[in-house]
């Protein structure tokens, strides 16, 4: 496709000037429409080497209001961003809504420069193409503008322009080694853009290749297309009306037809108190010892734990806990998300969370609140709970197909034991704190929240991240149980 691209386009500088006076005025009015409907927008540049994308990012950017936007350049990842699966720090920097965030070089990095070099290749590329378009149409669903530039330009044209820099001592530091070795691997890379441009061409986020010999040709494509993407979003959030929020209607099957995993839960499962004491023990010990492997094995580490009020998750963290070196391992406490993070996909908050190889992440809830309180209570869409399934799959993947250990617990009782240690707690002063009235007008909904806990199970189950449920009517048998499945998880990573 590249190789018939008619490369000689050319504009007048008077028309030029002409032009980009008016598209600059309205892609500034542009911004401020975005911003006002919370609208955020996301613009790649990649291209060749010298194609130019510098040049062109503040060509574009100059008209803008600064405060509105962010330029991230993308380099090699440094130590950190090598531990951590190779798409979080790109979620970490998507714009919050109303805002403009530019990348020169993004994701795509990925499956060119790493895909030539062969560190990436086979599986781990297919799968790499898979999560791209995975992240990029969460984003887009999300409501975000995707526009991604290729900025194109022929092999002789990059060396007459490399050649330039290098003559000039001020711009000669600026062609390395590495770009001239990508020079003269030009076809390599020719065929690696073809087939990137043909799998992760989408109606949600479709690539616009630039004839970047040109400079004021390019200038003003990338203008025109900028702004069509950014009024095309506008008239679409203008005309959608986005359903109001509110509390799911009651959703109970007839008794023959009702899910029943947690109805064959075995909840008399229990442990002695001198078996409990003896197992616990062994099996912290074990783990402790597993810790230090895990950090020197790099293998990051995720446990999750959902449940019903008042099903242990608290006490079982600490358990699980107990032995370890806290240098190797945090507990992040989920509670209803701030302003900020509202401002963001739901998922970004739960990304930036996440676990450096070689440690071990414990989430007290998680993202999936997505899919039981926030649908139960009636805090997002229908659509938005409903489209959570597949893009927490879709996030699960990524992070097993990095070599996540990954756990899921929801950990089970019964109403009857629920009510048990609801009235201790209001009997008990150093647990009343942890009775509210919130977990008295949860427990009226039982029926309700089992509902979307049974259709969670259902949906979000899978080879690579299986649902463990621990039946935790008895404590002690929950924390052991709870142990024990980390343990077996890691030994099978080969730390046996």
């Amino acid at each position: 496709m590249l190789e018939k691209i008619d490369l000689s386009r050319q504009l007048p500088k008077a028309d030029y000037k002409k032009a980009k006076d008016k598209l600059e005025r309205k892609l500034a009015t542009l911004q401020r429409q975005a911003k006002d409907l919370q609208m955020p927008v996301i613009i790649v540049f990649e291209g060749w080497d010298a194609a130019g994308k510098g040049t062109l990012i503040n060509e574009l950017i100059l008209p803008l209001d600064p405060r509105g936007f962010s330029v991230h350049s993308t380099l090699p990842p440094n130590e950190e961003e090598a531990l951590r699966p190779f798409l979080w720090r790109f979620w970490r920097d998507t714009p919050a809504r109303g805002r403009i965030a530019i990348f020169d070089r993004s994701w795509y990095r990925h499956v060119l420069n790493d895909r030539v070099d062969r560190v990436v290749k086979g599986r781990r590329l297919q799968q790499s193409y898979q999560d791209i378009l995975s992240f990029e149409r969460q984003l887009a669903d999300d409501g975000n503008i995707i526009i991604k530039f290729f900025l194109h330009i022929s092999k002789k044209e990059q060396k007459k322009r490399f050649n330039k820099l290098r003559k000039n001592k001020v711009t000669a530091w600026r062609v390395t080694q590495d770009d001239l070795r990508r020079h003269k691997q030009y076809n390599a890379y020719l065929e690696a853009i073809e087939d990137m441009l043909a799998r992760t061409d989408s109606d949600f986020a479709p690539w616009t290749v630039i004839e970047a010999h040109d400079h004021r040709f390019a200038t003003l494509k990338i203008f025109n297309t900028v702004i069509a993407a950014v009024q095309h979003g506008i008239k679409a959030a203008q005309r959608r009306t986005k359903p109001e929020p509110g509390p799911a209607p009651a959703e109970e099957l007839p008794s023959a037809l009702a899910a029943t995993v947690l109805d064959n839960v075995d909840l008399s499962l229990a442990l002695e108190r001198d078996d409990y004491h003896r197992e616990l023990k062994k099996k912290q010990k074990r783990l402790r010892d597993l810790e230090y492997g895990i950090y020197m094995r790099r293998i990051p580490v995720v446990i999750l734990y959902e449940g019903w009020d008042a099903a242990g998750k608290g006490g079982n963290i600490r358990r699980l806990t107990q032995e370890l070196d806290p240098r190797g391992y945090e507990v992040v406490p989920i509670a209803a998300p701030n302003d900020v993070e509202k401002q963001h996909h739901y998922l970004w908050r739960f990304w930036t969370q996440m676990p450096k190889a070689g440690h071990i992440a414990i989430f007290d809830r998680s993202w999936y609140g997505r899919v039981l309180v926030e649908r139960v209570e009636g805090f997002c869409t229908e659509a938005d709970w409903k489209r959570a399934f597949h893009e927490i799959n879709e996030m699960e993947e990524h992070l097993t197909n990095f070599g996540t250990v990954l756990l899921k617990f929801w950990l089970h009782i019964d109403q009857a034991e629920q009510l048990r240690r609801f009235r201790e707690r209001e009997k008990t002063p150093h647990k009343k704190w942890k009775i509210t009235e919130e977990d008295w007008r949860n427990r009226k909904q039982w029926k309700r929240y089992k509902v979307a806990v049974e259709e969670m199970l259902l949906r979000t189950s899978t080879a690579y991240a299986p649902w463990t449920i621990v039946e935790s009517n008895c404590k002690w048998h929950a924390r052991v149980k709870v142990l024990d499945t980390v343990i077996r998880a890691v030994e099978e990573k080969g730390l046996a």
